[in-house]
């Protein structure tokens, strides 16, 4: 996809505003007609603008990066803490407050955000049949185009019905254009099961229902753009919705819709999960040659390297834009600069600290061998601490675990994806004693845990003083995930060495030799469930999915209140010492499974809001 696709303004005046709001925000706004805005009816008499109001869509795919108020979703969780204290996890999820403005963009304006691009949906779907054909176009493309445009349409509208259903659960499935001068929920006030939202409504929209019927997808999956016609024309296709997105998008839903909060509430079971994310690899994944299909990035001779493997399966240049086999749907952004990262830059770089990983998720890598480090680890991937010490309760013998250095010798993914004392980044080494670099006196911004991020964080920007560029692209669905998905399925379905086997490969890519069948601590479902849930959450962090999981896990009150470990590094002697620390204290309620709907939206249409708010 050309980059004009995303930033385009054309028609965004008729995308309507929210769901319930479209009047107070419009008014008699379709009556003017400005310069740089047209009426639905001139949208749709010409196929260019309606091409570019359709394109617009994309627009709603949101970045994760410093998305909540300069913040991310997962400092709402056990991996990281924001260093500066207006971050918006940090006076709304952190300390259970969902109704303050300062995350506004998350807590309420996703209702709108979200609602607003259903409108989209269902207005293209409405109108494209009538758009007459460009002129200049063959009959053939036509019929492509529209055919495309649809599918991508209805995609897009189950996108993001799902991710209000992640916020809200099952709130009014809108499939018809709403009168922005009318009284838009009326008809619409009655909460639907999640078997008639997920099941009936979403999965169906997307792959034709939970079955799938001699391993053909329905839904608009068969009029989606085709891996291979993406691939042949990545300059004006790359970031285009594909037939494998709307897989992979239905095999996290049915992931989901397994997992202990909502089992039973649909039709899907484990042996489904598994059966759809296997249908994946099977259809879209690489046999290991040139088959132009999605296998776990890792590069080629000299430079396929453990910690290098990980890191630039995140990360893109110019030079691979598009071309990276592990990437199934991203966010296709302009190169970025200095200001995209400044946030979330250690502050010895000139940074503002940001995205500060947490000790927990330091303690859920394992050892450089591939072994664990620790004796047991709980139901949310995270080790059994011994709270007076605030260290794991139990240390394997012979792991060379060393409390007094937690990063040396272990899984290449932490270097890849956390700035730690001793490390090298930008411009120096990362120093965090106090009084040092990355730790000065006086400056509220240092990191409180000890650390830094490094995943997502292009250090080529930081060349030329600053003013280097660089892809910054945000991920949405990746191959890793799957392998993810079809091993945590076999895995609840009793099938464990199986599930150990799926997910493998992403230990071999960083050079993990031993192998996870031959790991005595991982013969019993249970404690192989608790690995697969903290290779997960190492392997995916910081991609927004961890509040997630521990939602559908059944989990969040547990991980979700639970304190958020640091480390002080300090020098005594010429020796280095960490010293535990509990950097913040958390809040978690049963009722924040789920957000409150927005208040305004609730006064205005009367809609049950969740239990609890």
């Amino acid at each position: 996809m050309k980059k004009t696709i995303l930033y385009t303004f054309l028609a965004t005046a008729i995308t309507g505003a929210s769901l319930t709001s479209c009047e107070d925000m419009f008014g008699g706004f379709l009556d003017k007609q400005p310069s740089n805005e047209l009426s639905e009816d001139e949208v749709f008499s010409s196929w260019t603008n309606t091409e570019q109001f359709h394109f617009d869509t994309y627009n709603f795919l949101r970045h994760g990066a410093c998305r909540i108020n300069s913040s991310w979703m997962d400092a709402a969780t056990d991996l990281a803490h924001t260093s500066y204290s207006y971050g918006g996890t940090r006076v709304s999820f952190n300390i259970g407050n969902y109704y303050t403005s300062g995350a506004s963009n998350e807590l309420t304006d996703t209702w709108e955000t979200y609602y607003r691009g259903i409108r989209k949906c269902n207005m293209l779907l409405a109108r494209i049949d009538q758009v007459p054909k460009s002129s200049d176009d063959t009959q053939e493309n036509y019929e492509r185009d529209l055919r495309v445009y649809k599918a991508e349409a209805r995609f897009f509208r189950a996108y993001f019905h799902w991710e209000l259903f992640l916020r809200y659960g099952a709130i009014p499935v809108i499939t018809e254009v709403l009168d922005p001068d009318g009284d838009l929920i009326t008809d619409y006030k009655e909460r639907p099961t999640v078997k008639e939202f997920v099941q009936d409504f979403i999965l169906k929209e997307l792959i034709g229902g939970v079955e799938v019927t001699n391993g053909t997808p329905g839904g608009c999956m068969p009029d989606l753009l085709s891996l291979d016609e993406v691939r042949k024309d990545l300059a004006n296709l790359g970031g285009r919705i594909t037939q494998p997105a709307a897989l992979a998008l239905a095999s996290r839903i049915e992931l989901y819709m397994a997992s202990k909060r909502f089992a039973g509430q649909t039709d899907v079971t484990w042996q489904n999960a598994a059966d759809l994310a296997k249908l994946f690899i099977d259809k879209f994944g690489s046999d290991g040659q040139k088959d132009n299909k999605y296998s776990l990035y890792r590069g080629t001779g000299d430079a396929d390297i453990p910690n290098l493997n990980y890191q630039n399966a995140i990360l893109t240049t110019a030079t691979d834009q598009g071309k990276n086999p592990e990437i199934i749907f991203w966010r296709n952004d302009a190169v970025a600069g200095w200001a995209a990262i400044a946030n979330d830059t250690p502050v010895g770089e000139g940074g503002n600290g940001g995205l500060c990983p947490s000790q927990n998720l330091i303690d859920m890598y394992d050892m450089l061998d591939g072994s664990s480090p620790f004796t047991e680890y709980d139901e949310t991937g995270a080790p059994v601490y011994d709270k007076a010490t605030l260290k794991p309760s139990g240390i394997v013998a012979g792991s060379r675990y060393n409390d007094n250095n937690p990063c040396s010798s272990r899984d290449p993914r932490l270097n890849a994806s956390i700035l730690y004392h001793g490390c090298t980044w930008g411009s120096g080494i990362i120093d965090v004693i106090k009084g040092h670099r990355d730790n000065p006196t006086g400056n509220a911004n240092a990191t409180p845990t000890g650390y830094y991020v490094r995943k997502y964080m292009p250090e080529n920007i930081l060349t030329n003083n600053h003013a280097g560029v660089e892809y910054r692209n945000w991920i949405i669905f990746r191959y890793a995930e799957i392998l993810l998905n079809y091993a945590e399925a076999l895995c609840e379905a009793g099938k464990v060495p199986e599930a150990l086997q799926a997910i493998q490969p992403l230990r071999d890519r960083v050079g993990l030799s031993l192998k996870l069948t031959e790991r005595a601590d991982l013969k019993e479902q249970e404690a192989a469930l608790h690995f697969i849930r903290k290779e997960r959450t190492v392997e995916l962090a910081f991609e927004d999915h961890r509040a997630w999981d521990l939602r559908r896990w059944n989990v969040a009150e547990k991980a979700l209140a639970r304190d958020i470990y640091g480390v002080e590094v300090t020098q005594e002697r010429g020796q280095l010492k960490y010293t535990r620390k509990v950097v913040g204290n958390r809040v978690f309620e049963e009722k924040m499974y789920l957000y409150p709907i927005p208040e305004a939206e609730v006064w205005k249409t009367g809609i049950e809001n969740n239990p609890g708010w």
